[in-house]
């Protein structure tokens, strides 16, 4: 991997400040983490949403002032935007542009180059935050020095980071909702209170999607979390929570984007809308339901 650390080195090397977008996973703490050591200009920008995980918040702060870099905490305003809260296809964008328009946009990043943490393996998915980065010229130096996701756990680990490098993958809690049902704060919320009482359970690193569906709600665990796991432990844990979950399914990755089809897939520059927004499934407390 020492090719592709000497053009990370070397991305930093030009830059004159550098402004991080930091959401919290394996990435963009890694990415922080790099730079903090290699450039003495940088600055952490996390956005304070209900669509943020409150763990990756707290795992933000915390490596933000044990590497002693400046954490700006912004409100982007993107639950303020009815087409992020209606919920199309391309909703990464809507989200995306709140965010980097944000950061551009604070006194703290005035002469830097805003930075994320997208890695060579993020260029092969449906990720509509891309075209939104591209727009206002933010790079990606795992890209650009040809790092996927794999070599960042690897330089997570080279960097003392070993429990951010066994990170599982955690999206937005946007991103559990189907396309086209609504998206609200006080929803986002509940999906973050469910997952938080399954992960104690089951432990930090599986994958767990708390689905909201316009039938309703299912949880997803990824396949060795969901053999070795109780249905009944679950049930407990979720008793009293927000969300009623109907059933316990494998993990899928991306489930809830049920319009995005290969033939469906926009063209550069162009976007998808996805049908009225569904009215989401109300909050009632409960568990499991078989």
């Amino acid at each position: 991997m020492s090719v592709e650390l000497a053009r990370l080195r070397a991305v930093f090397d030009e830059l004159p400040r550098a402004a991080i977008a930091v959401s919290g996973g394996v990435d963009s703490l890694t990415l922080l983490a790099f730079a903090a050591r290699h450039h003495s200009e940088v600055r952490a920008f996390h956005a304070v949403s209900a669509a943020v995980p409150r763990e990756a918040t707290e795992r933000v702060r915390d490596l933000s002032t044990a590497l002693g870099v400046e954490l700006c905490m912004l409100d982007v305003g993107e639950l303020d935007d009815h087409r992020y809260r209606s919920n199309p296809v391309d909703r990464c964008y809507t989200c995306k542009s709140h965010l980097y328009d944000g950061i551009a946009a604070s006194p703290r990043a005035q002469g830097a180059v805003v930075l994320s943490g997208t890695n060579v393996d993020d260029l092969g998915d449906f990720r509509p935050g891309l075209r939104a980065a591209a727009e206002r010229a933010v790079r990606h130096p795992f890209v650009e020095a040809g790092l996927g996701k794999e070599k960042v756990r690897a330089l997570a680990r080279t960097l003392g980071l070993d429990a951010i490098a066994e990170l599982a993958a955690q999206p937005c809690l946007a991103s559990r909702v189907e396309t086209g049902v609504g998206i609200e704060a006080p929803l986002l919320r509940a999906i973050d209170e469910v997952e938080a009482r399954v992960r104690a359970v089951v432990g930090a690193n599986a994958v767990v999607r708390c689905r909201v569906r316009a039938g309703g709600v299912e949880l997803e665990l990824d396949a060795p979390t969901l053999a070795l796991t109780s249905g009944t432990r679950i049930e407990q844990a979720l008793h009293g929570s927000a969300l009623r979950v109907l059933r316990i399914l494998p993990y899928r990755r991306g489930s809830a984007f049920l319009h995005v089809l290969d033939e469906q897939m926009p063209p550069s520059g162009e976007t998808i809308s996805a049908p009225p927004p569904a009215r989401p499934p109300a909050p009632t407390p409960g568990g499991p339901r078989r």
